[in-house]
Order: C-alpha cells, then sequence, then structure tokens
C-alpha cells in the first residue's frame, strides 16, 4: 500500500509537470505582435483602448499628444481581431480598426478633436537653420470654405514691405498642409535699401495664387503685424505643426492656436 501511494503520488507530479509544460508551450507559440497608437488627443476625454477583450497598458490622456505601445497575440482559430477606442467618460466609440494577423506589426495614427478622428501628419525632423511648418486651419468665424495659401515672409515695418519666402499652396479649411520649410533670420533691426528698419516674421493667410488675404469681401481687415497665422521664433530651427482657429478683435482678423506641437 505504501509503495501504490508513493507511486500514484509520483504519477500525480509527472503529469501536473506534464500539464504545464503543455500549456507553456502552447504560450511560446502563441504569436504576439507589437502594436503602436500614436497621435493627439485634443478633447478633454481620457481615451481607452481595447485589443478584442483585453485593455491596453495605458489609455491616452486628454488634450495630449501619444505615443503607445503593446503586444497582442492570435489564438490558433482567430486571423483578425478589433482595436477599439473609445471615450472613458461616455463610452462613446471613437475609433474601430481590425487587425489582420497577416498584417503584423499594426500602426494606428490619428488625431481626436471636436469629435472627430482625422489623420494626423507626422512633423518633419529638425534641420539646421531651417524652420518647417504644418499648418490646419479653421475658420470658425466666417466659415470660409475655399482653399487658402500660407504666405511665409518677412514683414519690413519702416518701409511696410512683405517679401515672400515661402507658400503652401490650396489648403482646404480643416485640412493639414503639407510641410513648408523656409531659412532662419534675424528679426534685429537692420538695413533695407537705406533705411533702418525693424522686421517681423508673419504668415498670411491668402486667396490661392494671389497676396489679396482671405477675407477680402467680408466685414474684417487684415493687419499687417497683427494678422498672421501662428509661428515659431524666425531665428531659431524648428519643426512646428500648428491647428489655428480665427479670433478676430473688433474688425481686425486675428487667431488663436488651438494646437502647437
Amino acid at each position: 500500500m505504501k509503495l501504490n501511494k508513493l507511486y500514484l503520488a509520483g504519477l500525480s507530479v509527472a503529469l501536473l509537470t506534464l500539464a504545464a509544460c503543455s500549456k507553456s508551450e502552447q504560450f511560446y507559440k502563441a504569436e504576439l505582435y507589437r502594436i503602436n497608437v500614436n497621435g493627439y488627443n485634443g478633447s478633454n476625454e481620457q481615451l481607452d483602448i481595447k485589443v478584442g477583450s483585453a485593455a491596453f497598458r495605458s489609455p491616452i490622456q486628454p488634450n495630449t499628444s501619444f505615443n503607445l505601445s503593446d503586444a497582442y497575440s492570435f489564438n490558433s482559430a482567430e486571423n483578425k481581431i478589433k482595436l477599439n477606442i473609445f471615450e472613458n467618460g461616455t463610452g462613446k466609440l471613437v475609433l474601430e480598426k481590425e487587425l489582420k494577423k497577416e498584417d503584423g506589426e499594426a500602426k494606428v495614427n490619428f488625431l481626436y478633436m471636436d469629435g472627430k478622428i482625422s489623420s494626423m501628419p507626422t512633423k518633419p525632423a529638425v534641420e539646421t537653420d531651417k524652420i518647417s511648418l504644418v499648418y490646419r486651419f479653421q475658420p470658425t468665424v466666417t466659415n470660409y470654405t475655399e482653399p487658402v495659401d500660407f504666405v511665409i515672409g518677412k514683414y519690413y515695418v519702416t518701409p511696410q514691405v512683405f517679401e515672400e519666402l515661402a507658400r503652401a499652396k490650396n489648403v482646404k479649411p480643416n485640412e493639414f498642409s503639407t510641410p513648408v520649410s523656409i531659412g532662419t533670420f534675424s528679426t534685429a533691426r537692420q538695413d533695407y535699401n537705406g533705411v533702418m528698419t525693424s522686421v517681423s516674421f508673419v504668415v498670411r493667410i491668402c486667396k490661392p495664387g494671389t497676396n489679396i488675404p482671405y477675407i477680402d469681401g467680408t466685414s474684417y481687415t487684415w493687419n499687417a503685424l497683427n494678422s498672421t497665422a501662428p509661428k515659431p521664433a524666425a531665428s531659431s530651427a524648428s519643426s512646428k505643426l500648428y491647428i489655428f482657429s480665427e479670433a478676430p478683435m473688433g474688425n481686425i482678423m486675428r487667431f488663436a492656436t488651438r494646437l502647437d506641437l
């Protein structure tokens, strides 16, 4: 009887070990895939991410850029799985995407603002002595619907001369421009055709192919210095992405920055 008990105990241990090994082998046979979620959450809501029934390790915080990574796996019977992103406070589904096993690692990029999803462009890398700019214009006061040009340049104050340096062309409202670059420059007082003058960095918003402000024909006026899209310091290399909207003061058109990255 003692030998039988010992035999049975040993057999039980062996079976448990085999079961554990089998489960371990199943685990290691499962293929893990990386998923990267990046962009900007321009809402006041925390966004939660689920892959299948599993929660992402980190949520997306309100009003912030994000670059999050996690891993997911398919069981032997699966070849696709759902990625869902939703508002934590309201349960509203923000984004749904099907991830396929055959595609391997997944990348999800988006901007969430004003209750809407859109793609989020990648800013160019910073280059020595260069300023790179990406714009998204929201004409929320005039409700302007036609494309515009972002005309980037220097304004020489005393002679009241604007010098165009670059132009982002035919940009539709509420869409991102393609990146445009200029060289850095000094805004210190300097000589312009024999006249000492201060220099300002300005970005005009004009009707396509012209130097006519887009507000021409409305009740608003354009101020040479104050009616400018947001821009960085002129003398330092940078790469900037701006989302901005109209914010007139009286009848002078001015703008408010919603996102500065």
